[in-house]
């Protein structure tokens, strides 16, 4: 008698497992489409694409992700429908598309494979601080066009007109002009050597007694401040440098496949 008992509840766990299994595969369906299934796993992808496009879906975009895909699915089917996909032009395209599928999952893997570490990133932040290291100086400047035209300008600051308005009234540099000749804290190779050797040679709150000649006029320089160049900590840079770096990594990456293939072509660079 036990014997048949557990083997009712046997066939009966059975049969409620077979008509479980369209329900757990229907599931996994958006739709169905002039009975072609539409996999939920379509709508995903779509929202893959989307994402890895640097787009953010806002809230409540599923409903309209889960139509897309339907929609597609509709089109798609009366595109086979009408022989689409035996002409020329689309075999042409879907080439042309299975290749760039190809070349940027290639390059993601790469990039997985291949992140930059802290280590990287630090030894890098290094060398750009050992670079920027030195004296910033902070520089006010008026230019114009003729030496006997910034001679009367010196001669006006010294006589007691503010140098500041003389700038905003003649300079012919209109962004430092409007500030009053204010070109903030740069380093001197900021600027053409002629200009950044003068601005060097002043001391704090000097001015150039006779103007300063270059490619872009006769400046009149007056060195307002100095201090230690100023650099950003490590963690706040630290991301934007391990971009850079995988960035560089995954060019390396290409510029060697190139090299390394075997064709006639020549390429122009």
């Amino acid at each position: 008698m036990k014997t048949k008992i557990h083997a009712l509840r046997g066939l009966a766990a059975a049969a409620c497992l077979v008509l479980a299994l369209p329900m757990a595969a229907h599931a996994q369906n958006i739709a169905v489409v002039n009975g072609k299934a539409v996999p939920k796993s379509r709508a995903d992808a779509l929202i893959q694409q989307v994402t890895r496009s640097g787009q953010q879906l806002p809230p409540g975009s599923d409903q309209r992700i889960r139509d897309e895909t339907v929609l597609r699915e509709i089109f798609a089917q009366e595109a086979e429908r009408r022989g689409i996909q035996a002409s020329a032009d689309y075999r042409a395209q879907l080439e042309l598309a299975r290749q760039s599928i190809l070349i940027r999952e290639m390059f993601e893997d790469f990039r997985k494979k291949n992140p930059a570490t802290d280590a990287e990133a630090k030894a890098e932040y290094d060398k750009f601080k050992a670079q920027a290291s030195g004296t910033e100086y902070r520089a006010s400047h008026i230019l114009v066009e003729k030496e006997e035209e910034a001679k009367a300008l010196i001669a006006q600051i010294k006589g007691g007109a503010k140098f500041e308005d003389l700038a905003k009234k003649n300079s012919k540099d209109p962004g430092s002009g409007e500030r009053g000749g204010d070109l903030d804290f740069a380093k001197p190779d900021a600027y053409v050597p002629e200009f950044g050797k003068a601005m060097a040679a002043l001391k704090k709150g000097e001015m150039t007694d006779v103007p300063v000649k270059s490619q872009f006029g006769f400046h009149i320089i007056r060195l307002d401040d100095t201090r230690e160049a100023q650099f950003p900590a490590f963690n706040d840079v630290k991301d934007q440098i391990k971009q850079r770096l995988e960035q560089t990594k995954l060019q390396d990456f290409q510029e060697k496949l190139r090299k390394s293939a075997k064709t006639d072509y020549k390429f122009s660079q």
